[in-house]
C-alpha cells in the first residue's frame, strides 16, 4: 500500500535551521496520538528534546511553539512510499518518492544557515538524492544527529542527549 506523509513540512517564519528525518512509523496512519512528527512512544527523540530545552513538550502546540522559537523548520525527506514486511525500519520503505520540492521550497524561502539529520540514513539518502540541492546551497552547514530510534543502541539515551545539546541551537 502506497502511503503519503501525513504532516507535511513545519516551516516557522524566518527559519534559521531544518531538521530532517525519514519517514513516519506506520503507527502515523491509525494511531490518533500520534499527531505530529516522532509520534511513537519508543522513539527517544522527545525525550530527549524535553531534557535538552526543559520544556515540557506534551502537547502538538508545545512542541510547534519550540520549533518556531528556535527558528527551525521539520520535515520528512521521504513524502510517499510503501513499506515491506509491514515494517518501521527505514530499510523497509520501498517505491520511494522523495521530498525535492519542499526541501528545495524552505531553503529558497529561507536563510537556512544548518540541516540536521536525525540519524546517518537520512543523511546518506540525502546527499544522494538531494545534491543539486546541496549544490545550491553550499554554505548551509549538514550535521547528523545520533538516531532517537531505540534500535539505534550504539549510544545510550544518555549519550545521545550530550550530542543534541551540543549540537542543537540554544533558545533565543
Amino acid at each position: 500500500m502506497i502511503e503519503t506523509h501525513p504532516f507535511g513540512f513545519f516551516v516557522p517564519k524566518n527559519a534559521q535551521y531544518l531538521l530532517l528525518g525519514s519517514f513516519t512509523t506506520k503507527e502515523a496512519n491509525f494511531d490518533p496520538t500520534y499527531d505530529w512528527f516522532y509520534g511513537t512512544k519508543r522513539n527517544y527523540f522527545w525525550p530527549i528534546l524535553r531534557a535538552v530545552y526543559g520544556l515540557p513538550l506534551a502537547t502538538k502546540k508545545e512542541k510547534q511553539d519550540l520549533f518556531t522559537h528556535l527558528r527551525m523548520a521539520l520535515g520528512d525527506i521521504i513524502y510517499q512510499c510503501e513499506r515491506i514486511k509491514d515494517s518501521n525500519l527505514d530499510v523497509n520503505l520501498v517505491n520511494v518518492i522523495y521530498n525535492l520540492d519542499a526541501v528545495a521550497e524552505t531553503l529558497s524561502k529561507n536563510k537556512i544557515k544548518k540541516i540536521f539529520f536525525s540519524s546517518r540514513f537520512v543523511e546518506g539518502k540525502f546527499r544522494r538524492f538531494f545534491r543539486s540541492i546541496i549544490n545550491h546551497h553550499p554554505d548551509t552547514e549538514l550535521i547528523t544527529l545520533p538516531s532517537p530510534s531505540p534500535r539505534y543502541a550504539a549510544l545510550t539515551p544518555a549519550q545521545k542527549l550530550q550530542i543534541y545539546k551540543s549540537l542543537l541551537p540554544k533558545l533565543p
